[in-house]
């Protein structure tokens, strides 16, 4: 809790963007929070709170860090910043936005917040693995807010992107960022379990995919019943998988095989859980993805690796 008479000085006394960011930054140190939902410090953490409260993008920090601001300015970015330490929830939660791959989503506790480092890789057209040209049908596996598909919508706009979750609350927020990002024509919401609606609509060419992405729940029991405050705010469907955390994982990766296309790529986010996964499928030679701004636990697989080992039930 923020002591009283402290918030009440920086209202009265605190005069600028950089003095309420530098004190955001100071109360948010001494709260020992958790910082890992797209901010990794608890200065950029008082930055962004800041900015939304004056109605100001992220680009616009260098113009006002100096700009004095009017005492219901730093009254409600301290109520942002009191909220914060009190509820302990994420930032995003607060200000209902998300940046992925350089775009806003809008999020809140029905979905948990992009921070995925597969980011880098839409970015980049997933070129060092797989020719623009060719990618004609992509599948999102696990949606959540729909961030991957979006991007993936707008990195390759002559294809086809169908998005799926198992959860139609997440699937609602997700229909709001393909309305926002005007992608309602190349992305397709579907709610199903994995792959099970698709395998019930027939497998065809029109539900064989060049690329194949996911970041499904990957967080094992251990580690979920570690979770810091922040992290509890997120939906658990979103998060929980499993006593090892590869419950999800072991079937799309059993699944998806039947679903790419020749020369087609399975990517998918695992967290910490590299080792149990070499341990769980030995036979498969995972491609680790390395990354220029940070993260790990990303592995890519091709339809033909897949393909050698026919058998992975034998492995889950």
């Amino acid at each position: 809790m923020m002591n009283p008479e402290t918030y009440t000085a920086a209202i009265q006394e605190l005069r600028t963007l950089r003095d309420m960011v530098r004190w955001g930054a100071t109360e948010f140190q001494k709260a020992n929070l958790c910082f890992g939902h797209g901010f990794d410090n608890a200065w950029d953490e008082a930055l962004f709170l800041a900015l939304h409260a004056l109605h100001l993008s992220p680009q616009e920090e260098t113009k006002s860090a100096d700009a004095r601001l009017l005492t219901h300015e730093r009254q409600e970015i301290a109520d942002l910043y009191q909220r914060r330490i009190t509820e302990r929830k994420p930032v995003a939660y607060l200000t209902q936005e998300a940046w992925f791959a350089g775009l806003p989503f809008y999020v809140d506790e029905h979905v948990i917040i992009p921070r995925s480092p597969i980011a880098e890789l839409i970015e980049q057209s997933f070129a060092a693995y797989i020719h623009e040209d060719e990618v004609t049908h992509i599948l999102d596996l696990c949606t959540g807010s729909g961030c991957i598909a979006i991007a993936c919508a707008l990195a390759f706009p002559h294809a086809q992107v169908d998005a799926v979750d198992i959860s139609k609350e997440a699937l609602i927020i997700a229909e709001k960022n393909r309305h926002r990002h005007q992608v309602t024509d190349s992305v397709r919401l579907i709610q199903s379990d994995l792959f099970n609606r698709l395998r019930d609509d027939h497998v065809s060419e029109e539900y064989v995919y060049n690329l194949i992405i996911s970041n499904p729940p990957y967080v094992n029991a251990e580690e979920m019943a570690e979770l810091a405050p922040e992290y509890r705010h997120e939906p658990e469907l979103a998060l929980k998988g499993g006593e090892d955390g590869l419950t999800l994982v072991a079937r799309i990766i059993q699944e998806a095989p039947h679903f790419l296309a020749p020369h087609g790529i399975l990517v998918v986010e695992i967290g910490n859980n590299a080792e149990a996964l070499v341990e769980k499928f030995p036979q498969l030679p995972f491609l680790w993805l390395e990354f220029n701004r940070g993260g790990h636990g990303v592995f890519l697989l091709t339809k033909e690796q897949l393909e050698k080992h026919e058998d992975l039930s034998e492995f889950s």
